[in-house]
Protein backbone atom coordinates (compact mmCIF):
# COMPACT_ATOMS: atom_id res chain seq x y z
CA UNK A 1 0.00 0.00 0.00
CA UNK A 2 1.42 3.38 -1.05
CA UNK A 3 0.67 6.18 1.39
CA UNK A 4 0.11 9.69 0.01
CA UNK A 5 -0.66 13.05 1.60
CA UNK A 6 -2.32 16.00 -0.08
CA UNK A 7 -4.06 19.29 0.57
CA UNK A 8 -7.13 18.58 -1.56
CA UNK A 9 -8.42 15.15 -2.58
CA UNK A 10 -11.09 15.23 -5.26
CA UNK A 11 -13.15 12.09 -5.80
CA UNK A 12 -14.67 12.14 -9.28
CA UNK A 13 -13.47 13.71 -12.52
CA UNK A 14 -16.73 15.10 -13.83
CA UNK A 15 -17.51 18.76 -14.34
CA UNK A 16 -17.36 19.79 -10.67
CA UNK A 17 -14.38 17.67 -9.71
CA UNK A 18 -12.31 18.81 -12.68
CA UNK A 19 -13.05 22.45 -11.94
CA UNK A 20 -11.97 22.09 -8.32
CA UNK A 21 -8.83 20.16 -9.25
CA UNK A 22 -7.74 22.60 -11.94
CA UNK A 23 -8.46 25.70 -9.87
CA UNK A 24 -6.91 24.43 -6.65
CA UNK A 25 -3.77 23.12 -8.32
CA UNK A 26 -3.13 26.26 -10.33
CA UNK A 27 -3.56 28.33 -7.18
CA UNK A 28 -0.84 26.42 -5.39
CA UNK A 29 -2.57 23.59 -3.55
CA UNK A 30 -1.38 19.99 -3.70
CA UNK A 31 -4.19 18.06 -5.40
CA UNK A 32 -4.96 14.40 -6.00
CA UNK A 33 -7.84 13.49 -8.33
CA UNK A 34 -9.50 10.07 -8.34
CA UNK A 35 -11.53 8.71 -11.24
CA UNK A 36 -12.49 5.06 -11.55
CA UNK A 37 -14.25 5.41 -14.85
CA UNK A 38 -14.00 8.00 -17.64
CA UNK A 39 -12.45 11.43 -17.35
CA UNK A 40 -15.10 14.06 -17.98
CA UNK A 41 -17.80 12.16 -16.14
CA UNK A 42 -21.40 11.77 -17.23
CA UNK A 43 -21.75 15.09 -19.04
CA UNK A 44 -18.99 14.51 -21.56
CA UNK A 45 -19.44 10.80 -22.08
CA UNK A 46 -23.12 9.98 -21.56
CA UNK A 47 -25.12 13.15 -21.01
CA UNK A 48 -24.99 16.77 -22.14
CA UNK A 49 -22.46 16.44 -24.95
CA UNK A 50 -23.67 13.29 -26.76
CA UNK A 51 -27.34 14.18 -26.35
CA UNK A 52 -26.88 17.63 -27.87
CA UNK A 53 -24.86 16.11 -30.71
CA UNK A 54 -27.64 13.63 -31.49
CA UNK A 55 -30.23 16.41 -31.20
CA UNK A 56 -28.20 18.32 -33.83
CA UNK A 57 -28.41 15.33 -36.18
CA UNK A 58 -32.16 15.18 -35.69
CA UNK A 59 -32.50 18.91 -36.28
CA UNK A 60 -30.60 18.62 -39.57
CA UNK A 61 -32.91 15.84 -40.75
CA UNK A 62 -35.99 17.78 -39.73
CA UNK A 63 -34.74 20.89 -41.51
CA UNK A 64 -34.43 19.03 -44.81
CA UNK A 65 -38.02 17.84 -44.57
CA UNK A 66 -39.44 21.22 -43.49
CA UNK A 67 -37.73 23.85 -45.63
CA UNK A 68 -40.57 24.74 -48.03
CA UNK A 69 -41.80 27.67 -45.93
CA UNK A 70 -38.38 29.25 -46.50
CA UNK A 71 -38.55 28.81 -50.27
CA UNK A 72 -36.43 25.64 -50.38
CA UNK A 73 -37.99 22.39 -51.54
CA UNK A 74 -38.64 19.77 -48.90
CA UNK A 75 -36.70 16.55 -49.36
CA UNK A 76 -36.96 13.25 -47.56
CA UNK A 77 -33.81 13.06 -45.41
CA UNK A 78 -31.64 9.98 -45.84
CA UNK A 79 -30.74 9.21 -42.25
CA UNK A 80 -27.72 7.05 -41.53
CA UNK A 81 -28.26 6.28 -37.85
CA UNK A 82 -24.81 4.75 -37.42
CA UNK A 83 -23.22 7.80 -39.02
CA UNK A 84 -25.18 10.03 -36.65
CA UNK A 85 -23.65 8.07 -33.78
CA UNK A 86 -20.23 8.53 -35.39
CA UNK A 87 -20.93 12.26 -35.26
CA UNK A 88 -21.79 11.94 -31.57
CA UNK A 89 -18.56 10.17 -30.74
CA UNK A 90 -16.51 12.55 -32.87
CA UNK A 91 -17.92 15.46 -30.85
CA UNK A 92 -16.97 13.69 -27.63
CA UNK A 93 -13.49 13.03 -29.02
CA UNK A 94 -13.00 16.71 -29.85
CA UNK A 95 -13.86 17.77 -26.31
CA UNK A 96 -12.04 14.92 -24.52
CA UNK A 97 -8.60 16.60 -24.50
CA UNK A 98 -9.99 19.39 -22.31
CA UNK A 99 -10.91 16.81 -19.67
CA UNK A 100 -7.99 14.43 -20.20
CA UNK A 101 -5.66 13.01 -17.59
CA UNK A 102 -2.70 14.48 -19.45
CA UNK A 103 -4.10 18.01 -19.31
CA UNK A 104 -4.73 17.88 -15.60
CA UNK A 105 -1.37 16.35 -14.90
CA UNK A 106 -0.03 19.36 -16.77
CA UNK A 107 -1.70 21.53 -14.13
CA UNK A 108 0.20 19.60 -11.46
CA UNK A 109 -2.70 17.37 -10.40
CA UNK A 110 -1.84 13.78 -9.48
CA UNK A 111 -4.47 11.70 -11.26
CA UNK A 112 -5.19 8.19 -9.98
CA UNK A 113 -7.56 6.10 -12.11
CA UNK A 114 -9.25 4.27 -9.25
CA UNK A 115 -12.47 4.59 -7.27
CA UNK A 116 -12.13 6.04 -3.79
CA UNK A 117 -13.47 4.64 -0.52
CA UNK A 118 -13.21 6.22 2.94
CA UNK A 119 -11.38 4.24 5.59
CA UNK A 120 -11.41 7.06 8.18
CA UNK A 121 -12.58 10.67 8.46
CA UNK A 122 -9.41 11.90 6.72
CA UNK A 123 -8.23 8.88 4.69
CA UNK A 124 -9.39 7.41 1.42
CA UNK A 125 -8.24 4.19 -0.20
CA UNK A 126 -7.97 4.11 -3.99
CA UNK A 127 -6.58 0.83 -5.32
CA UNK A 128 -3.13 0.42 -3.79
CA UNK A 129 -3.07 4.02 -2.56
CA UNK A 130 -3.95 5.21 0.94
CA UNK A 131 -4.48 8.95 0.78
CA UNK A 132 -4.56 11.33 3.74
CA UNK A 133 -6.06 14.69 2.84
CA UNK A 134 -6.59 17.99 4.64
CA UNK A 135 -9.80 18.49 2.65
CA UNK A 136 -11.82 16.04 0.55
CA UNK A 137 -14.27 16.99 -2.19
CA UNK A 138 -16.80 14.33 -3.21
CA UNK A 139 -17.81 14.93 -6.82
CA UNK A 140 -18.96 11.47 -7.86
CA UNK A 141 -22.06 12.63 -9.71
CA UNK A 142 -25.10 10.50 -10.45
CA UNK A 143 -26.18 7.56 -12.59
CA UNK A 144 -29.39 6.57 -14.36
CA UNK A 145 -32.06 5.37 -11.96
CA UNK A 146 -33.18 1.85 -12.81
CA UNK A 147 -36.58 1.48 -11.14
CA UNK A 148 -37.61 -1.90 -9.69
CA UNK A 149 -40.05 -2.73 -12.46
CA UNK A 150 -41.13 -6.38 -12.52
CA UNK A 151 -39.60 -8.17 -15.50
CA UNK A 152 -37.04 -5.48 -16.25
CA UNK A 153 -34.18 -7.85 -15.44
CA UNK A 154 -35.40 -10.15 -18.20
CA UNK A 155 -35.60 -7.50 -20.93
CA UNK A 156 -32.76 -5.68 -22.73
CA UNK A 157 -32.93 -1.95 -22.09
CA UNK A 158 -30.87 1.20 -22.59
CA UNK A 159 -30.07 4.19 -20.42
CA UNK A 160 -28.29 7.41 -21.31
CA UNK A 161 -25.05 5.54 -20.55
CA UNK A 162 -25.64 2.99 -23.32
CA UNK A 163 -28.02 4.50 -25.89
CA UNK A 164 -25.24 6.43 -27.62
CA UNK A 165 -23.43 3.19 -28.42
CA UNK A 166 -26.48 1.78 -30.21
CA UNK A 167 -25.74 1.83 -33.96
CA UNK A 168 -28.79 0.06 -35.40
CA UNK A 169 -31.70 2.47 -35.69
CA UNK A 170 -34.58 1.46 -33.42
CA UNK A 171 -37.74 0.76 -35.37
CA UNK A 172 -39.90 1.75 -32.40
CA UNK A 173 -38.29 3.24 -29.30
CA UNK A 174 -40.23 3.01 -26.04
CA UNK A 175 -39.13 5.58 -23.45
CA UNK A 176 -40.07 5.24 -19.79
CA UNK A 177 -39.93 8.75 -18.35
CA UNK A 178 -41.19 12.07 -19.67
CA UNK A 179 -38.63 14.41 -18.11
CA UNK A 180 -36.04 16.45 -20.01
CA UNK A 181 -33.87 13.45 -20.96
CA UNK A 182 -36.85 11.44 -22.16
CA UNK A 183 -38.32 14.26 -24.22
CA UNK A 184 -35.00 15.27 -25.78
CA UNK A 185 -34.31 11.69 -26.84
CA UNK A 186 -37.88 11.27 -28.06
CA UNK A 187 -37.64 14.23 -30.44
CA UNK A 188 -34.14 13.34 -31.62
CA UNK A 189 -35.23 9.81 -32.51
CA UNK A 190 -38.53 10.73 -34.16
CA UNK A 191 -36.60 13.13 -36.39
CA UNK A 192 -34.09 10.42 -37.22
CA UNK A 193 -36.85 8.20 -38.52
CA UNK A 194 -37.83 6.08 -35.52
CA UNK A 195 -41.28 5.56 -34.14
CA UNK A 196 -41.32 6.80 -30.54
CA UNK A 197 -43.63 6.26 -27.57
CA UNK A 198 -43.11 8.00 -24.22
CA UNK A 199 -44.68 6.48 -21.10
CA UNK A 200 -44.79 8.86 -18.12
CA UNK A 201 -46.23 7.93 -14.73
CA UNK A 202 -47.23 11.48 -13.87
CA UNK A 203 -47.00 14.64 -15.98
CA UNK A 204 -44.48 15.00 -18.81
CA UNK A 205 -42.07 17.89 -18.13
CA UNK A 206 -43.88 18.16 -14.82
CA UNK A 207 -41.24 20.33 -13.11
CA UNK A 208 -41.66 23.14 -15.62
CA UNK A 209 -44.26 25.83 -16.12
CA UNK A 210 -47.34 23.97 -17.43
CA UNK A 211 -48.16 26.54 -20.11
CA UNK A 212 -44.62 26.46 -21.46
CA UNK A 213 -44.33 22.68 -21.20
CA UNK A 214 -47.56 22.23 -23.15
CA UNK A 215 -46.10 24.08 -26.14
CA UNK A 216 -43.18 21.64 -26.20
CA UNK A 217 -45.39 18.59 -25.77
CA UNK A 218 -47.83 19.72 -28.45
CA UNK A 219 -44.90 20.18 -30.83
CA UNK A 220 -43.56 16.69 -30.14
CA UNK A 221 -47.00 15.19 -30.60
CA UNK A 222 -47.36 17.02 -33.92
CA UNK A 223 -44.03 15.52 -35.01
CA UNK A 224 -45.36 12.04 -34.26
CA UNK A 225 -44.22 11.25 -30.72
CA UNK A 226 -46.88 9.34 -28.77
CA UNK A 227 -46.89 10.72 -25.21
CA UNK A 228 -48.87 8.85 -22.57
CA UNK A 229 -49.17 10.57 -19.19
CA UNK A 230 -50.55 9.26 -15.88
CA UNK A 231 -49.36 5.85 -17.07
CA UNK A 232 -47.57 4.09 -14.20
CA UNK A 233 -45.55 1.12 -15.42
CA UNK A 234 -46.50 -2.16 -13.78
CA UNK A 235 -44.47 -4.65 -15.80
CA UNK A 236 -42.01 -5.04 -18.64
CA UNK A 237 -41.79 -8.21 -20.70
CA UNK A 238 -40.55 -9.70 -23.98
CA UNK A 239 -42.91 -10.98 -26.65
CA UNK A 240 -41.56 -12.52 -29.85
CA UNK A 241 -38.43 -10.42 -29.80
CA UNK A 242 -40.26 -7.19 -29.00
CA UNK A 243 -40.54 -5.27 -25.73
CA UNK A 244 -43.89 -4.76 -24.03
CA UNK A 245 -44.50 -2.17 -21.34
CA UNK A 246 -47.65 -2.84 -19.32
CA UNK A 247 -49.16 -0.02 -17.25
CA UNK A 248 -51.23 -0.23 -14.08
CA UNK A 249 -54.39 0.62 -16.03
CA UNK A 250 -53.81 -2.36 -18.34
CA UNK A 251 -52.49 -0.54 -21.39
CA UNK A 252 -49.76 -2.35 -23.34
CA UNK A 253 -47.16 -0.51 -25.40
CA UNK A 254 -45.01 -2.55 -27.79
CA UNK A 255 -41.71 -1.52 -29.31
CA UNK A 256 -38.39 -2.78 -30.59
CA UNK A 257 -36.16 -1.01 -28.04
CA UNK A 258 -36.57 0.34 -24.51
CA UNK A 259 -34.92 3.42 -23.04
CA UNK A 260 -35.11 4.16 -19.32
CA UNK A 261 -35.20 7.88 -18.54
CA UNK A 262 -36.85 7.71 -15.15
CA UNK A 263 -34.49 9.91 -13.16
CA UNK A 264 -31.05 9.84 -11.55
CA UNK A 265 -29.50 8.48 -8.37
CA UNK A 266 -26.45 9.82 -6.55
CA UNK A 267 -23.24 7.78 -6.82
CA UNK A 268 -22.46 7.01 -3.17
CA UNK A 269 -22.34 3.21 -3.01
CA UNK A 270 -18.56 2.86 -3.29
CA UNK A 271 -17.67 5.67 -0.89
CA UNK A 272 -18.13 3.91 2.48
CA UNK A 273 -19.47 7.16 3.91
CA UNK A 274 -19.99 5.74 7.38
CA UNK A 275 -16.25 5.34 7.92
CA UNK A 276 -15.86 9.09 7.47
CA UNK A 277 -18.83 10.10 9.61
CA UNK A 278 -20.69 11.43 6.57
CA UNK A 279 -24.47 11.34 6.72
CA UNK A 280 -26.26 10.31 3.52
CA UNK A 281 -29.78 11.32 2.53
CA UNK A 282 -32.38 9.67 0.38
CA UNK A 283 -31.14 11.64 -2.63
CA UNK A 284 -27.41 12.01 -1.97
CA UNK A 285 -25.20 13.40 0.78
CA UNK A 286 -26.29 15.82 3.46
CA UNK A 287 -24.56 19.21 3.07
CA UNK A 288 -24.92 22.64 4.61
CA UNK A 289 -25.08 25.97 2.76
CA UNK A 290 -21.30 25.86 2.33
CA UNK A 291 -21.54 22.35 0.81
CA UNK A 292 -19.83 20.80 3.84
CA UNK A 293 -20.94 17.33 4.84
CA UNK A 294 -21.39 16.19 8.44
CA UNK A 295 -17.62 15.66 8.35
CA UNK A 296 -16.36 19.26 8.37
CA UNK A 297 -13.28 18.36 6.34
CA UNK A 298 -15.32 16.84 3.52
CA UNK A 299 -17.41 18.66 0.92
CA UNK A 300 -19.92 17.25 -1.58
CA UNK A 301 -20.72 19.04 -4.84
CA UNK A 302 -22.81 18.58 -7.95
CA UNK A 303 -25.36 15.79 -8.32
CA UNK A 304 -24.11 13.84 -5.32
CA UNK A 305 -24.99 16.78 -3.04
CA UNK A 306 -28.64 15.93 -3.63
CA UNK A 307 -29.83 19.21 -5.13
CA UNK A 308 -30.28 20.43 -8.70
CA UNK A 309 -28.68 17.91 -11.05
CA UNK A 310 -27.09 20.02 -13.78
CA UNK A 311 -23.54 20.24 -15.05
CA UNK A 312 -23.47 23.99 -14.59
CA UNK A 313 -24.50 23.58 -10.95
CA UNK A 314 -21.47 21.35 -10.36
CA UNK A 315 -19.28 24.02 -11.92
CA UNK A 316 -20.89 26.68 -9.73
CA UNK A 317 -20.33 24.50 -6.66
CA UNK A 318 -16.66 24.21 -7.59
CA UNK A 319 -16.30 27.96 -7.24
CA UNK A 320 -17.86 27.79 -3.77
CA UNK A 321 -15.30 25.16 -2.76
CA UNK A 322 -12.35 27.13 -4.14
CA UNK A 323 -13.26 30.14 -2.02
CA UNK A 324 -13.96 28.11 1.09
CA UNK A 325 -11.32 25.36 1.08
CA UNK A 326 -8.43 27.31 -0.42
CA UNK A 327 -8.93 30.79 0.98
CA UNK A 328 -10.92 30.08 4.12
CA UNK A 329 -13.57 32.59 3.03
CA UNK A 330 -17.23 32.15 3.95
CA UNK A 331 -19.10 31.05 0.86
CA UNK A 332 -22.63 29.72 0.50
CA UNK A 333 -24.32 28.03 -2.40
CA UNK A 334 -27.57 29.60 -3.60
CA UNK A 335 -30.15 28.32 -6.04
CA UNK A 336 -32.38 31.28 -6.92
CA UNK A 337 -30.24 32.27 -9.92
CA UNK A 338 -29.58 28.76 -11.25
CA UNK A 339 -31.17 28.28 -14.70
CA UNK A 340 -32.01 25.09 -16.51
CA UNK A 341 -32.99 24.28 -20.06
CA UNK A 342 -34.54 21.41 -21.98
CA UNK A 343 -33.07 21.26 -25.48
CA UNK A 344 -36.10 20.18 -27.40
CA UNK A 345 -37.25 22.25 -30.37
CA UNK A 346 -38.64 24.62 -29.18
CA UNK A 347 -36.37 24.90 -26.18
CA UNK A 348 -37.71 25.34 -22.66
CA UNK A 349 -35.79 27.32 -20.04
CA UNK A 350 -36.40 28.47 -16.48
CA UNK A 351 -34.63 30.43 -13.77
CA UNK A 352 -35.96 31.34 -10.35
CA UNK A 353 -39.65 31.01 -9.57
CA UNK A 354 -42.29 29.85 -12.03
CA UNK A 355 -45.54 31.81 -12.26
CA UNK A 356 -47.30 29.39 -9.91
CA UNK A 357 -44.46 29.43 -7.40
CA UNK A 358 -44.25 33.23 -7.43
CA UNK A 359 -48.00 33.56 -6.82
CA UNK A 360 -47.79 31.09 -3.95
CA UNK A 361 -44.90 33.00 -2.39
CA UNK A 362 -45.86 36.61 -3.11
CA UNK A 363 -49.60 36.54 -3.78
CA UNK A 364 -50.92 39.71 -5.44
CA UNK A 365 -47.54 41.42 -5.07
CA UNK A 366 -46.23 39.59 -8.12
CA UNK A 367 -46.66 41.01 -11.62
CA UNK A 368 -46.26 38.96 -14.79
CA UNK A 369 -44.57 40.58 -17.78
CA UNK A 370 -44.99 38.70 -21.03
CA UNK A 371 -43.89 38.97 -24.65
CA UNK A 372 -44.65 36.47 -27.42
CA UNK A 373 -42.22 35.28 -30.07
CA UNK A 374 -44.68 36.10 -32.84
CA UNK A 375 -44.00 39.81 -32.24
CA UNK A 376 -40.21 39.44 -32.64
CA UNK A 377 -39.09 40.34 -36.16
CA UNK A 378 -36.12 37.94 -36.23
CA UNK A 379 -38.34 35.07 -35.10
CA UNK A 380 -40.83 35.96 -37.83
CA UNK A 381 -38.10 36.05 -40.48
CA UNK A 382 -36.86 32.60 -39.48
CA UNK A 383 -40.34 31.11 -39.01
CA UNK A 384 -39.62 30.53 -35.31
CA UNK A 385 -42.66 32.27 -33.87
CA UNK A 386 -43.81 29.56 -31.49
CA UNK A 387 -43.31 30.46 -27.82
CA UNK A 388 -43.17 33.25 -25.27
CA UNK A 389 -41.13 34.75 -22.47
CA UNK A 390 -42.68 35.71 -19.17
CA UNK A 391 -40.97 37.29 -16.20
CA UNK A 392 -42.25 37.24 -12.65
CA UNK A 393 -41.63 40.62 -11.00
CA UNK A 394 -41.94 41.75 -7.38
CA UNK A 395 -41.39 45.42 -6.49
CA UNK A 396 -39.64 46.07 -9.77
CA UNK A 397 -37.21 43.17 -9.54
CA UNK A 398 -37.46 39.86 -11.41
CA UNK A 399 -37.84 36.77 -9.21
CA UNK A 400 -38.16 34.27 -12.04
CA UNK A 401 -38.30 33.88 -15.81
CA UNK A 402 -39.84 31.25 -18.06
CA UNK A 403 -38.95 31.04 -21.75
CA UNK A 404 -40.22 28.58 -24.32
CA UNK A 405 -39.16 29.00 -27.92
CA UNK A 406 -36.21 29.32 -30.26
CA UNK A 407 -32.90 29.75 -28.36
CA UNK A 408 -34.61 29.81 -24.96
CA UNK A 409 -31.48 28.29 -23.43
CA UNK A 410 -29.49 31.28 -24.66
CA UNK A 411 -32.04 33.90 -23.65
CA UNK A 412 -32.27 32.65 -20.06
CA UNK A 413 -28.67 33.70 -19.40
CA UNK A 414 -29.66 37.34 -19.00
CA UNK A 415 -32.26 36.52 -16.37
CA UNK A 416 -29.80 34.41 -14.41
CA UNK A 417 -27.52 37.45 -14.41
CA UNK A 418 -30.41 39.65 -13.25
CA UNK A 419 -31.34 37.34 -10.38
CA UNK A 420 -27.72 36.79 -9.34
CA UNK A 421 -27.14 40.54 -9.09
CA UNK A 422 -30.57 41.64 -7.87
CA UNK A 423 -31.10 43.81 -10.94
CA UNK A 424 -34.23 45.87 -11.54
CA UNK A 425 -36.46 45.66 -14.58
CA UNK A 426 -35.46 49.22 -15.41
CA UNK A 427 -31.87 48.10 -15.86
CA UNK A 428 -32.99 45.42 -18.30
CA UNK A 429 -35.16 47.91 -20.17
CA UNK A 430 -32.17 50.28 -20.46
CA UNK A 431 -30.24 47.63 -22.40
CA UNK A 432 -29.92 48.20 -26.14
CA UNK A 433 -30.28 45.06 -28.27
CA UNK A 434 -29.11 44.85 -31.87
CA UNK A 435 -31.98 44.62 -34.33
CA UNK A 436 -33.18 42.17 -35.43
CA UNK A 437 -32.21 39.50 -32.91
CA UNK A 438 -33.94 36.84 -30.88
CA UNK A 439 -32.20 38.40 -27.88
CA UNK A 440 -34.37 41.48 -28.32
CA UNK A 441 -37.14 39.47 -26.65
CA UNK A 442 -35.46 40.07 -23.29
CA UNK A 443 -35.60 43.86 -23.74
CA UNK A 444 -39.14 43.77 -25.09
CA UNK A 445 -40.49 41.82 -22.12
CA UNK A 446 -38.93 44.40 -19.83
CA UNK A 447 -40.66 47.06 -21.92
CA UNK A 448 -43.92 45.16 -21.54
CA UNK A 449 -43.54 45.47 -17.78
CA UNK A 450 -43.40 49.26 -18.06
CA UNK A 451 -46.06 49.66 -20.75
CA UNK A 452 -49.08 50.05 -18.42
CA UNK A 453 -47.09 52.40 -16.21
CA UNK A 454 -46.32 54.70 -19.13
CA UNK A 455 -49.23 54.41 -21.53
CA UNK A 456 -52.13 53.74 -19.15
CA UNK A 457 -51.08 56.10 -16.34
CA UNK A 458 -53.24 59.22 -16.21
CA UNK A 459 -50.62 61.16 -14.26
CA UNK A 460 -48.09 60.53 -17.02
CA UNK A 461 -50.55 61.80 -19.59
CA UNK A 462 -51.26 64.94 -17.57
CA UNK A 463 -47.54 65.67 -17.19
CA UNK A 464 -46.99 65.22 -20.93
CA UNK A 465 -49.96 67.45 -21.69
CA UNK A 466 -48.66 70.16 -19.36
CA UNK A 467 -45.19 70.08 -20.95
CA UNK A 468 -46.61 70.27 -24.47
CA UNK A 469 -48.80 73.26 -23.64
CA UNK A 470 -46.58 75.31 -21.38
CA UNK A 471 -42.92 74.40 -21.92
CA UNK A 472 -41.52 76.17 -25.01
Amino acid sequence: MQELKTDILVIGAGSGGLSVAAGASQMGADVILLEGRKMGGDCLNFGCVPSKALIASGKAAYGQAHAAELGVADVAPKVDYAAAKDHVHDVIAQIEPMDSQERFEGFGVKVIREYGSFVSPTQVQAGEHLITARRVVIATGSSPLVPPIPGLDQVPYYTNETIFDLRDKPEHLLIIGGGPIGMEMAQAHIRLGCEVTVIEGMQALGKDDPEAAEIVLDTLRAEGVAIHEQAMVAQVRSNNGLVEVVTENGEIYTGSHLLLAAGRKANTDRLNLGAAGIEPTRIGIKVDESLRTTNRKVYAIGDVAGGMQFTHVAGYHAGIIIRSALFGLPSKAKTAHIPWATYTDPELAQVGLTEAQSRDQYGNKVEIARFDYNHNDRAISERKTKGFIKVMVVKGRPVGATIVGHQAGELINLWSLALANNLKMGQIAAMVSPYPTIGELNKRVAGAYFTPRLFENQMVKRVVGFVQRWIP
